[in-house]
């Protein structure tokens, strides 16, 4: 396991170095290494992919499952792991198989997660639908964004006993912002230590500073912070409102914060908006 500081870029006093040393990070796993290995090559090979993933018994089964599903599957069924990335693309089996590996990497055997991994996919899905539907992200790295944007809450709810209450604080809290109260309570946040684990990863550096800033909706006005950033973040709140109406909720906290600077930096009118979240309601519907 590996420690990182998870205040970003602030320097840290010994106490809070002391606790940010009890928080782990999970490393980076060798299968990654070596799959990122492989597309950092000039012209990277799918059957090398394919070799490295087949590797891993479990890994394979596990893509092929997700690249077959109704939201990923091609028209054709994948037999292979190599007929996945030849129908799906490299680049999206990748950020499948990563998305794979964080949820083996963080609690994956612990039942009181999988809600929480259920909302990650269904938020990777939203976010690969907003991409392709407004050119905001190529699709592979929105839905690594969307896997990995709350990676941090498992991490912190394994460290501090009275997490759960943070989040509970968080989620009812209409005028603070998210991170400004794990902040208080933990000397942390949820989006530093997803941050961490995202450039511990080698994860794109759109993913990793879009993961740090997604609750800080004043980028999204900010023409010093990269437009990539700032569409990835504009796109998470407009994946999350679709989610919590999914979810049978009237009201998202996170929308009546950041939504309406959202839109504006996607240059969407309220009748935009509304049809794309009409759109990704009645794809969860067939999907899920």
């Amino acid at each position: 396991m590996t420690t990182a500081a998870a205040r970003l870029p602030a320097q840290n006093t010994t106490a809070e170095d002391a606790l940010l040393r009890s928080i782990r990070i999970p490393p980076r796993p060798s299968l990654l290494v070596d799959l990122q290995r492989e597309l950092a090559q000039p012209d990277p090979s799918p059957r090398a992919i394919a070799r490295i993933i087949g590797n891993d018994v479990g890994m394979s089964g596990a893509l092929l499952k997700l690249a077959n599903s109704p939201f990923y599957g091609a028209a054709r069924k994948a037999k292979s792991v190599e007929q996945a990335i030849n129908f799906l693309g490299i680049n999206q089996c990748a950020a499948m198989l990563t998305g794979i590996l964080a949820r083996e990497a963080v609690g994956a055997n612990n039942p009181a997660l999988n809600q929480f991994w259920e909302v990650s996919s269904c938020r990777a899905q939203a976010l690969v639908f907003i991409a392709r539907k407004l050119r905001l992200a190529p699709p592979d790295i929105a839905h690594t964004f969307g896997l990995f944007c709350d990676i941090g809450i498992p991490i912190l709810m394994a460290r501090f006993e009275d997490y759960g209450q943070t989040l509970d604080i968080c989620n009812s809290a209409a005028a603070r912002k998210f991170t400004e109260i794990e902040d208080v309570r933990h000397t942390t946040n949820h989006a530093a230590i997803g941050c961490l684990l995202a450039r511990n990863w080698g994860l794109s550096p759109d993913v990793s500073w879009a993961i740090l800033h997604h609750h800080d909706y004043e980028v999204l006005g900010d023409d010093a912070t990269d437009d990539a950033i700032r569409s990835l973040v504009s796109g998470a709140v407009l994946a999350e409102r679709a989610i919590q109406r999914y979810h049978g909720n009237s009201a998202s906290l996170e929308w009546e914060k950041g939504g309406e600077a959202a839109c504006r930096h996607l240059g969407m009118n309220e009748d935009e908006s509304a049809d794309l979240l009409d759109e990704l309601h009645e794809t969860f519907h067939i999907e899920h």
